[in-house]
């Protein structure tokens, strides 16, 4: 079942104590970034209320007693996206409660998916389908997933990952 619009949003609304994701692709291309990745390319200052919709929304749950994490998988040299997904979004997401780490694949290979995917609640699964140029293609709500794998990958990505400012403060 595919998600979209108004009943992808209820999941980030509904869950009840986590949503957690692993984050694989080594860019997005989403429109609604386009401008502000320019900018950032452009050597331009980060907006004041970069990323602020989903500050609210962190906090909001958070303020409600649940929490928001991922694992943000990395390989060198990092991409132009990435780096702008570390100084501009991923420092103010932290700041609004999210739990954010980094796993680098540059040197190893762990027996995690080349998938994005949110688990909400230890057991919704959504996969995040992606282009190879990194544009989505669909939000899918995987009916029965094995959720055994899925907790295996998280805990795995949990396990071997830093936490993002120790990542972030040894880059050159």
């Amino acid at each position: 079942m595919f998600l979209d619009g108004e009943e992808w949003q209820s999941y980030f609304r509904n869950f009840q104590r986590s949503a957690w994701r692993l984050e694989v692709q080594p860019k997005y291309t989403m429109p609604s970034e386009a401008e502000s990745l320019a900018r950032f390319l452009h050597g331009e200052p980060k907006p004041v209320d970069h990323n602020a919709a989903w500050h609210v929304t962190v906090r909001d749950a958070l303020a409600s007693g649940k929490s928001f994490g991922r694992v943000r998988v990395v390989r060198e040299p990092l991409t132009d996206y990435i780096r702008y997904q570390s100084t501009w979004g991923i420092p103010g997401n932290i700041a609004a409660g999210e739990d954010i780490r980094v796993l680098n694949l540059t040197d190893r290979d762990l027996d995690l998916p080349e998938q994005d995917f949110w688990l909400f609640d230890d057991e919704t699964v959504v996969h995040l389908n992606y282009r190879a140029d990194g544009t989505q293609i669909n939000r899918e709500l995987i009916e029965n997933p094995d959720l055994s794998t899925y907790h295996r990958w998280r805990d795995l990505a949990l396990a071997k990952s830093v936490d993002f400012a120790e990542w972030n403060s040894a880059r050159p």
